[in-house]
């Protein structure tokens, strides 16, 4: 623990601004999970609820259930269920539904395109660190004792790398999660938009 606190410590100032930015990362991430994760058990949860009601043709409790719970899957069936209660052709519920899908969408995927950013952001302060710090180091070099310059500049150059060595500590964790997190969304859209086409071909068939 006190290497670590160490090598924080002699990384210079750009450390700061790192540990910011995987910290707002790893924020995003775990509120991002959490969100998708509870979507997933209440996509499924909706969807079990729904099947009997449209195996019924019962669309005014179907219309009610998704009215009441707030949820992409809820959302985007409702616009159909109106159309459907309204009598409308079979094209037009689905142009309703996707619309549906054009209003939740943004939500399943908002915020998690900036741990992508954040990873990118970490790896060029890094390296903005280091360099500012290797110019110090040669700066400070320039007047030193010629017997102390070999020592000094390789303990300068140590502690600069310190910098870009954070950076991708930071980084590498956010690319991971970003691709893990947009690989989970698309597995909940996929599986939305696989109920939208069962939910219209049972109305359809009504």
């Amino acid at each position: 623990m006190m290497e670590l606190v160490k090598f924080f410590q002699t990384g210079g100032p750009f450390m700061y601004p790192i540990l910011l930015v995987l910290a707002l990362g790893l924020a995003i991430a775990i509120e991002r999970f959490l969100y998708i994760t509870k979507t997933q058990s209440r996509t499924s949860t909706v969807w079990s609820q729904l099947i009997p009601m449209l195996k019924a043709h019962d669309y005014a409790r179907a219309t009610q259930l998704t009215e009441s719970i707030k949820t992409p899957l809820a959302t985007m069936l409702n616009y159909g269920f109106v159309r459907k209660n309204a009598n409308a052709e079979r094209s037009a519920i689905e142009s309703a539904m996707e619309e549906g899908m054009m209003e939740v969408m943004p939500v399943l995927e908002q915020r998690t395109h900036y741990l992508a950013t954040f990873a990118n952001i970490a790896t060029l302060l890094g390296l903005l660190g280091t360099i500012i710090g290797l110019i110090q180091a040669f700066t400070a070099v320039a007047g030193a004792d010629p017997a102390e310059k070999a020592d000094l500049l390789s303990a300068s150059i140590s502690v600069a790398m310190n910098t870009t060595a954070f950076g991708l500590v930071a980084a590498i964790p956010l690319i991971l999660i970003h691709s893990y997190l947009v690989t989970k969304t698309a597995s909940l859209i996929d599986n939305i938009e696989m109920a939208a086409v069962k939910c219209l071909n049972l109305i359809a068939n009504d």
